[in-house]
């Protein structure tokens, strides 16, 4: 009941949020990449200024880069602070790897703001851009719990999750796809066998995000990275798949249309 209540809450929120777009939303996912910040530097045993300060002012630098168009410049924002960081963490007497590890924070943090941010950004399909990428993340966690729970099997990699199965995968698969494609053909978008093969590759990242999450968690001996969200952990327990395909989603974009339009890049083939 207590995940089901936090999800009642904070669903509409960030779809309002998401559908008023500009700064509004870019608040939103700073917040969001700056509590992810936290959790992983407090998963590593780093919560220092040394190594805190420069993740946070690069993503204050790449709000304020993305809100006013120049997106090469917050994506530099975000390299800068992810090389700053790595050398506090070393400087302030961390081996090589915990400078490694306070500079990959940096950079999954990065990447949970830059990847919705900059494809909302996109004024002609943004928000739908946004809704399908939710929507294949979500109908992909949900269709790989159901299908792995009713299913079972053989797991998909027990020592790193010990209860995610092959049949779960597999279900998370076609229902990330049908997720995705439901949006593309509700908002009238063609060619909807290439949307689904986008929304296929997408829930495929999901679920590889998922794993590389818990292999970060089961590296630390942590079962959740925080409560910060009531009933469901921290905010990369929720957004560990949504991130990742958030940034192969934004990839695919740049690659078709640039920075201009990454959203028509991803959907409109």
């Amino acid at each position: 009941m207590l995940r089901v209540a936090s999800s009642a809450v904070l669903v509409p929120v960030i779809l309002v949020l998401a559908w008023l777009g500009d700064w509004a939303f870019l608040i939103l996912c700073l917040l969001a990449a700056l509590g992810i910040l936290w959790e992983w530097s407090r998963l590593a045993g780093d919560v220092d200024a040394a190594v805190m300060a420069p993740g946070i002012v690069a993503l204050a630098a790449a709000l304020a880069f993305t809100g006013f168009g120049h997106a090469g410049a917050a994506a530099a924002s975000l390299a800068i602070g992810a090389v700053a960081a790595g050398i506090g963490a070393s400087y302030r007497g961390s081996a090589l790897v915990g400078g490694m590890w306070a500079a990959g924070g940096v950079i999954y943090a990065g990447a949970a703001f830059f990847g919705p941010a900059l494809l909302r950004r996109d004024a002609g399909l943004g928000f739908v851009a946004f809704v399908f990428l939710a929507l294949t993340v979500w109908a992909t966690d949900t269709c790989a719990f159901a299908v792995g729970r009713a299913i079972g099997g053989p797991l998909l990699w027990p020592q790193v999750s010990p209860n995610k199965t092959w049949s779960g995968a597999l279900g998370g698969l076609a229902g990330g796809v049908a997720g995705g494609t439901l949006v593309a053909y509700a908002d009238g978008l063609g060619r909807l066998a290439v949307v689904g093969v986008v929304a296929l590759v997408l829930s495929a990242l999901a679920q590889a995000g998922d794993l590389l999450e818990s292999a970060i968690k089961r590296h630390f001996g942590a079962k959740d990275t925080s409560q910060l969200i009531p009933g469901h952990g921290g905010l990369m327990d929720r957004l560990d798949g949504f991130l990742v395909a958030a940034a192969a989603a934004l990839l695919i974009g740049l690659l078709r249309q640039g920075t201009a339009a990454p959203a028509h890049g991803l959907l409109v083939w």
